[in-house]
């Protein structure tokens, strides 16, 4: 499942850019029929009544269609720059083991569960944060992952599955996967250093020191492995802390999804929000509706490059026209002269 969008206040996006999230949660069923939990794509003039007002969310939404679409496609757009946006839609709390996440209210958005966006601030500062709740707390993933930032739409992709396996996709690539207690700080470090020890000035670095007066036994048992009867497996020391290790992908609550968002720069458009538990679903999703935009976006941009060269060379032809005639003026005086 994933959200994107801009949030936070380093967040901006040039005016015009589109941003289309598909909300993928991979789960193990055998149902034929894939359960869509939330579909939005903005047909209706609806979602303009949802928005958050008053307090700090004092930022106006626009109903505004996507430059490049021949078809009909709107969405909510930013309008004024240095504002703060938002926009929530119920999910009619929803509960199930291990398929959906939660989302908070925005009324307290510092109770989130899972939070995603793409975040541009300068020429610096050009990443994708993924943040999820345990405990209520707030642990970002430790991997750096480099969002768009172009005049483009892009879809942002987050899945997460019962496994505790997740991946974050671009467009439809892969751009970061791995395993939840891995690359989050959802339990303590299974080593911590302790700065007060020191390396004992005799210690010897060879893994191994032969012992010269050590005697080969005669009753030497050359069997590769010899079983002790009296071993105990290990207890890991996280589970006496925890009982058990907890499961990172079940949030019990889902209530809203919603689009919180603080923009230096407005101009950017939301569409095509998607939550289901059928990852080839969201795949034809995001290429049905994002897809024909990037195609759409890549003929107008050729059309642009085209038209920029006819007109360089359009002046190009001029500025000669106006070199020949002042040549022709020239050689027309000195003949008068002679």
């Amino acid at each position: 499942m994933a959200v994107a969008g801009q949030r936070g206040r380093g967040g901006g996006a040039p005016a015009g850019v589109a941003l289309k999230v598909a909300l993928r949660l991979g789960v193990a069923l055998r149902s034929v029929r894939a359960a869509v939990y939330f579909q939005e794509q903005f047909l209706d003039g609806g979602w303009a009544g949802v928005g958050v007002s008053g307090g700090r969310w004092d930022g106006h939404w626009l109903r505004r269609c996507f430059d490049y679409y021949t078809n009909i496609s709107t969405g909510p757009q930013t309008s004024e720059n240095a504002k703060f946006y938002a926009v929530s839609h119920d999910l009619n709390h929803l509960v199930t083991k291990g398929r959906l996440w939660s989302f908070s209210t925005l009324r307290n958005m510092s109770t989130y569960n899972l939070f995603v966006r793409p975040n541009i601030c300068g020429s610096e500062t050009k990443k994708v944060h993924v943040i999820l709740n345990h405990k209520n707390k707030h642990h970002p993933i430790k991997k750096p992952i480099r969002c768009k930032a172009d005049r483009y739409t892009h879809l942002y992709t987050l899945i997460i599955r019962p496994d505790q396996t997740y991946n974050v996709k671009i467009d439809n690539k892969m751009v970061a996967s791995g395993n939840l207690e891995d690359d989050f700080d959802f339990l303590p470090p299974r080593k911590v250093n302790d700065p007060t020890v020191r390396k004992p000035i005799d210690w010897d670095d060879r893994m191994q020191i032969d012992d010269p007066e050590d005697i080969k036994p005669e009753d030497w048992d050359e069997a590769e492995f010899i079983t002790d009867t009296s071993a105990e497996k290990p207890e890991d020391p996280r589970c006496s802390m925890d009982n058990t290790l907890s499961n990172f992908s079940f949030y019990e609550n889902i209530s809203i999804i919603g689009l919180d968002i603080w923009q230096v720069r407005s101009g950017t458009i939301f569409n095509n929000f998607l939550v289901i538990d059928d990852k080839a679903y969201a795949e034809d999703f995001g290429y049905e509706t994002w897809g024909e935009t990037k195609i759409e976006e890549e003929q107008e941009q050729e059309r642009v490059i085209e038209e920029k060269y006819l007109e360089q060379q359009f002046k190009k032809k001029l500025e000669r026209k106006k070199e020949s005639g002042k040549d022709r003026a020239v050689r027309n005086t000195i003949e008068k002269e002679f």
